[in-house]
């Protein structure tokens, strides 16, 4: 049965079919159309008012529940349903992992098309809250109103906001009081920032108008216990600059990196700016195995350190090492994974398209005193060539952990040319695997997949996967 409220349809008595992709759930209309739903859970009963009509699809919203799941659980966090971080967060952490092996199965049978053998056990995190190292807040002078502080008719006296952008709205920031992906102090450095920069009258950014002096606060965590902090200014204002960075070092002793940028650019993105170091030192370490690994501003590191480890020692396990391979660790990063690995492994060559991440990776190298591994810049469809591989040696083992689009199909083609023997294939993007793996079966067969949740309250999942060369 449905009914019409101002031209959108409602939809009563509709139950919650499946998890989709992006985190969204899954219903089905009675006229056999799909619904998209957000913020429910797989085996709730609810009415669903459309926000989108699409000739194969609508998008709605739940506006009544007649019956709870037995999956759905009570969010811990006060801004769910309004914060776009955790979409899972309703639902128990058990469930979360069985949709997040769902899709990676789903994805390689459906895309991949590929004979698969039986998925090793999805590998949960031990942390499922304050797991995340590294967290991105927007400043704002417009904070975005919740439906319950629009109906309440309270006039706010502040409206400045320090969180997170609304999503799918690139000017709207959501005032965070407490956030449970990052451990302490993160919110109270957040908190307190706010607060000062407030009471002294420090301008909280305006992304419309493209004014203001306060534009985003980088966090960033490590499990050794360092900490950086990075205040980003839309334009230089030294009082108010040193004012504010002087607070945050008195306030906060225990921060082992202190950084700011002037960035007078539309968009906020860090990777083509001057940092500037304002106290302390530009880097934080990281620590596994004994291995320590500077991270700078700009570096990436996987940002579940914890888990990092457990994902590091599956790809390792798959690799099948036995001290006298010569490893491509290809899309290499930081050369974590490859340095992971060097003790099983004769030789092992990083590569990487970005040049900071390869100085990184060879400073980190020195500092772990490793002598066999080399690292090389340069993109990767351009670098990893015949004359690459004539210089450097035919590979045993490779092992590439490319970014969400997966790999280039060069990049494919010359892996097939050179045929080593192992290929351990880490993906953020089943999708993008599967298709990779699909080009690779002729020459490799797929001897194992097991799913790693690196972000539990939330439907990304990674996947480790082992090819074999077929005889």
């Amino acid at each position: 049965m449905r009914k019409r409220r101002s031209e959108k349809i409602v939809f009563e008595n509709i139950e919650i079919l499946d998890a989709g992709a992006k985190g969204v759930c899954v219903a089905k209309a009675p006229d056999g159309k799909v619904i998209f739903v957000p913020n429910v859970v797989p085996g709730d009963i609810v009415d669903i008012q459309t926000t989108k009509k699409r000739k194969a699809y609508y998008e709605g919203k739940a506006t009544q529940y007649h019956e709870q799941s037995s999956y759905r659980v009570e969010p811990v966090c006060q801004h769910f349903g309004y914060c776009g971080g955790c979409k899972w967060q309703n639902m128990s952490y058990d469930r979360q992992l069985f949709y997040k092996n769902q899709e990676v199965e789903n994805n390689l049978k459906r895309i991949g098309k590929i004979e698969l053998p039986d998925f090793e056990p999805i590998l949960g995190s031990e942390k499922q809250f304050f797991y995340r190292n590294k967290m991105e807040f927007g400043f704002s002078n417009a904070r975005w109103m919740t439906d319950e502080e629009i109906k309440s008719g309270v006039e706010f006296e502040s409206k400045n906001a320090l969180g997170f952008h609304i999503p799918k709205m690139w000017d709207k920031i959501l005032d965070i009081e407490k956030c449970h992906l990052q451990q302490d102090p993160s919110n109270a450095i957040r908190n307190e920032i706010k607060q000062f920069a407030t009471q002294h009258g420090l301008a909280f950014f305006d992304a419309r108008n493209q004014e203001g002096l306060l534009r985003t606060l980088m966090i960033r965590t490590a499990s050794t216990g360092e900490i950086m902090v990075l205040v980003q200014f839309y334009k230089e204002d030294q009082n108010d600059r040193e004012l504010l960075l002087d607070f945050i070092a008195e306030r906060f002793p225990e921060i082992t990196s202190l950084l700011y940028v002037i960035n007078s650019k539309a968009n906020d993105t860090l990777y083509d700016q001057d940092i500037k170091l304002y106290k302390g030192r530009d880097y934080i370490l990281e620590e596994m195995e004994g291995l320590h690994f500077s991270i700078n501003a700009k570096s990436f590191y996987q940002t579940n350190s914890e888990q990092a480890y457990e994902l590091y020692k599956i790809t390792r396990e798959f690799a099948g090492l036995s001290g006298e391979e010569l490893v491509y660790d290809l899309y290499t990063g930081t050369g974590t994974i490859a340095q992971f690995i060097s003790k099983k492994a004769k030789k092992v060559i990083g590569v990487e398209a970005v040049p900071e991440a390869i100085d990184d990776a060879k400073a980190n190298a020195e500092r772990n005193n490793i002598t066999n591994c080399e690292f090389f810049v340069g993109d990767m469809k351009n670098v990893f060539n015949d004359e690459f591989i004539a210089t450097h040696g035919q590979p045993d083992v490779i092992i590439t952990d490319p970014p969400r689009d997966g790999m280039h199909k060069d990049v494919v083609e010359q892996i097939l040319k050179i045929a080593p023997k192992r290929v351990v294939y880490v993906s953020c993007n089943s999708a993008t695997q599967a298709r990779d793996l699909a080009l690779m079966d002729e020459k490799y067969k797929v001897i194992r997949v097991r799913p790693v949740d690196m972000f539990p309250q939330t439907h990304h999942v990674e996947n480790v996967v082992l090819l074999e060369k077929r005889h």
